[in-house]
């Protein structure tokens, strides 16, 4: 166990931080001295939710002395605790050793509440042979997260008020639901029962409620609720057209369309985006196999080659991570010569465009610019490559090039076969001295590459993006040309692409 800073000798056990919030906020509680141990909870949550207590009234003490009467503690037994606090300088036995529960709730109810059993920390369980408690680190970036799932009626649940969530413009709420759910994904063994759960990072109350009901009820009437819902319903059919956002959904279905057919006869206005994703909507929605993203990929391949022999073509997202089927294909593109890939994107698109394989196309150039004082902007999801955004025709012909089976689509077209079928496609061209943290950004998941950026925030003091990475303390941009290299920067276990599935 690592041990926290003792105590400074004459001091009064409080940090320098510490006095000054309770200067500016009276101390409500004098009964009640609170330490946060560091140990599991991490610094940074630490000092979260020291400033948090403070900022309610709540004296908490950066510094362990005899003066604490409750010890705060998260994803620790209580015997893990108390060793810890015999192998002291200061060696006293303070009045409660709590879970962190107990302490959110009281800085939601703005006073300490009744410490009840499931507050005070627990011991090694006697039945551990029947039930198997779950360990895992708090970020996804962490962890390795493979395909398997052991517990898919747990998690779909939760990804699915994650998405009801997101798709309200909830984003914090489908953040939660997001990481509960990564969680989930990673344990060895199904759940059984809620004890299993304990001290598990990242698991909310909400979270755990609808866990609770599905263990005890067979089905969250919560999600069921969800799933019937008209405006869920109408948010999925319309933010499934290409080019249509939760926003635009949101104001169709205050406008009263709810359906495609609906929209349609409405006659909106539409962008070129969002009228081939209406026109394509049926091939769009359907899942593309990594077959069909193969077929693509060799097209893609000979487009490259063909305008900048040399240059190097990727196939990112999910495929990479070794996923069978998904939603669209990515390619990242690169040339091992810095500066040959300078305007190769609309050379690309000119020639997929003269070969009959783009349906709609949209290229962006490159925005992206670094400052001697950090990155030029804030990391965000969206990166600012060149990129071509494309809804691509795939033929039964290429994929009979490639040495894929027919497609399953048909049409009134010749004969009621269709012998093409339309895929989102998205082209990425990346500078070879950035193609590490392209390659690593555009991999995915979205989840894990959320985590490596507040992983390297919060714990590194590091600015991380698809283009970059920016040492805040030693303020200089940390070069690497391999993923490898960021993972070491980061100071975590390097995660192939296969087990970044969270």
């Amino acid at each position: 166990m690592v041990p926290l800073k003792r105590r400074r000798t004459g001091s009064s056990g409080t940090g320098s931080s510490g006095s000054g919030c309770r200067d500016k906020v009276p101390n409500k509680f004098p009964q009640v001295v609170l330490f946060l141990l560091e140990r599991k909870m991490g610094r940074s949550r630490r000092a979260f939710l020291s400033q948090l207590g403070r900022s309610k009234g709540f004296r908490v003490e950066e510094e362990l002395s005899d003066s604490v009467t409750h010890v705060i503690s998260e994803n620790n037994r209580g015997d893990d605790v108390g060793a810890w606090l015999d192998s002291q300088v200061c060696r006293w036995t303070p009045a409660h050793l709590l879970d962190v529960s107990w302490y959110t709730e009281s800085m939601r109810a703005g006073h300490p509440v009744q410490i009840l059993d499931r507050h005070k920390l627990q011991d090694q369980p006697t039945n551990e042979a029947e039930v198997e408690v779950f360990s895992v680190p708090s970020y996804a970036c962490q962890r390795r997260t493979t395909l398997e799932n052991r517990n898919t009626v747990l998690t779909d649940a939760l990804s699915l008020l994650a998405e009801n969530a997101e798709l309200s413009a909830e984003e914090g709420r489908g953040v939660a639901f997001r990481r509960a759910a990564a969680v989930l994904k990673v344990l060895p063994e199904p759940v059984t029962d809620m004890t299993q759960l304990r001290g598990l990072p990242c698991l909310g109350e909400h979270s755990l409620r609808v866990i609770k009901d599905i263990l005890e009820n067979g089905a969250s009437s919560e999600v069921e609720s969800t799933k019937q819902s008209e405006r869920f319903k109408a948010l999925k059919v319309l933010t499934g057209i290409f080019g249509v956002g939760a926003k635009t959904a949101d104001r169709w279905i205050r406008e009263g369309i709810h359906d495609l057919q609906q929209l349609k006869d409405s006659r909106p206005t539409l962008n070129r985006a969002q009228r081939a994703g209406l026109e394509h909507y049926d091939d769009i929605n359907q899942p593309v196999s990594k077959a069909e993203a193969d077929a693509i990929g060799q097209v893609v391949e000979e487009a490259v080659a063909a305008v900048l022999p040399g240059a190097q073509v990727t196939l990112i997202g999910g495929f990479r991570r070794g996923k069978l089927s998904g939603h669209d294909v990515d390619f990242l593109i690169t040339h091992p010569e810095e500066g040959r890939e300078v305007g190769l994107m609309p050379k690309i698109v000119s020639w997929l465009e003269s070969q009959g394989f783009l349906l709609y196309q949209k290229t962006t150039r490159n925005s992206y610019l670094e400052s001697e004082d950090g990155p030029a902007r804030p990391c965000s999801n969206m990166d600012r490559f060149e990129r071509c955004f494309s809804v691509f025709k795939l033929s039964e012909d290429e994929k009979r090039r490639a040495g894929q089976t027919q497609s399953r689509h048909a049409s009134a077209e010749d004969g009621g076969r269709k012998l093409w079928r339309a895929v989102r496609v998205d082209l990425v061209v990346s500078p070879i001295s950035q193609f590490a943290f392209a390659l690593l950004g555009w991999t995915g998941s979205k989840l894990f590459e959320r985590e490596l950026r507040r992983w390297a925030g919060h714990e590194k003091t590091m600015s991380l993006s698809s283009h970059a990475l920016y040492d805040g303390t030693q303020r200089t941009y940390l070069r690497a040309t391999s993923e490898e290299e960021i993972f070491a920067h980061l100071g975590l276990d390097y995660i192939p692409p296969s087990e970044r599935n969270a």
